[in-house]
């Protein structure tokens, strides 16, 4: 049985319940981080079809990663995530329906996450959703190596130091056969699964990787996001995917597999929900600490919603209920 095997096996009967107590807050050494300078990318937004703007700006030390829309502050923090958004990350601020919204976050968060842009204020105009741009985080990537780094300092001047959630006991969240698990760990280790039995050109795939800037990169940053071709008219009528395109998407036929290719690696697909995994982790961060947590994530069939549940009752925000996860 394979590394990946065995932990999926474990994922699914090995552990019991998620326990609000596994994970510890741990000093880094280091020196919290924000932008040396401010960027800005345009583009699409992928269910509005919106042109909108996304300017990264530099933020003080302790402030965290946030959204600015419709001149309303939204954290990136896991609180905020609507547990049911379809096709994408949406965070909401305050309770309910009335509070200001941003979609679409998952792709920049993941780039800020990765590289230890740890302080930010995005300012996003034209609409509520982040660009997609070429549908992976490449472009953000070279965006914010563009700007560079600088060590953020706080109102007083101060430098804070950087915090990392580190996983103390296995966890778990699960929901049929997809999951979720953590494992303690030294170090930042991912293994996530993906299964398309009806699509042969995608089909099951695995992919096991350690984290780092550079890593993340060259291996994860360049995976697109995808949809299977059978499937996009649906999602169009129920208002989604209406700026989704052959340029920012890769496309795949149930039976006459990739309509764009070539792919920019064999197993696009679950980089790509790596990708997504990261940006979605990063909103356990609150004050300028980081937010993907010091483990081995093992994740199969996952997605957005049961990616940010199981940041929501690991934090004890809730109670999650199997029975409702998407």
């Amino acid at each position: 049985m394979s590394a990946a095997a065995a932990a999926a096996a474990a994922g699914g009967r090995g552990l019991k319940s998620v326990s609000r107590a596994a994970f510890s807050w741990k000093p880094t050494g280091r020196a919290q981080q924000t932008l040396a300078a401010a960027v800005s990318r345009s583009g699409v937004g992928l269910h509005s079809g919106a042109r909108a703007t996304a300017t990264l700006l530099p933020a003080r030390a302790g402030e965290g990663r946030y959204f600015v829309v419709e001149e309303a502050r939204v954290a990136a923090e896991a609180g905020n995530a609507e547990p049911q958004s379809p096709l994408c990350t949406t965070l909401r601020s305050g309770s309910g329906s009335g509070g200001a919204r941003v979609r679409t976050v998952e792709h920049l968060l993941s780039a800020m996450e990765a590289l230890g842009v740890d302080n930010c204020r995005v300012e996003v105009s034209g609409g509520d959703e982040i660009p997609l741009l070429d549908g992976s985080a490449q472009e953000w990537v070279e965006a914010i190596r563009g700007a560079g780094l600088c060590a953020a300092e706080d109102i007083s001047g101060q430098k804070l130091e950087k915090l990392a959630p580190k996983i103390d006991e296995p966890v778990y969240l699960r929901k049929d056969d997809c999951f979720v698990a953590a494992f303690p760990s030294s170090q930042i280790h991912i293994t996530y699964g993906i299964d398309f039995p009806k699509v042969p050109a995608i089909g099951c795939q695995w992919f096991n990787t350690f984290l780092d800037a550079d890593i993340y990169s060259s291996k994860i940053a360049p995976a697109r996001t995808f949809c299977i071709f059978e499937e996009v008219e649906k999602m169009r009528g129920a208002g989604l995917i209406k700026g989704g395109s052959l340029e920012n998407a890769m496309v795949c036929s149930m039976s006459g597999g990739w309509l764009n290719p070539p792919l920019r690696f064999d197993d696009e697909p679950c980089r790509h929900k790596i990708l997504d995994l990261i940006g979605d982790f990063s909103l356990l961060a609150r004050n300028g600490s980081q937010g993907f947590p010091i483990a081995h994530i093992v994740a199969y069939k996952a997605g957005h919603s049961l990616h940010t549940s199981f940041l929501h009752h690991l934090s004890g925000k809730t109670s999650v209920d199997q029975a409702t996860l998407a």
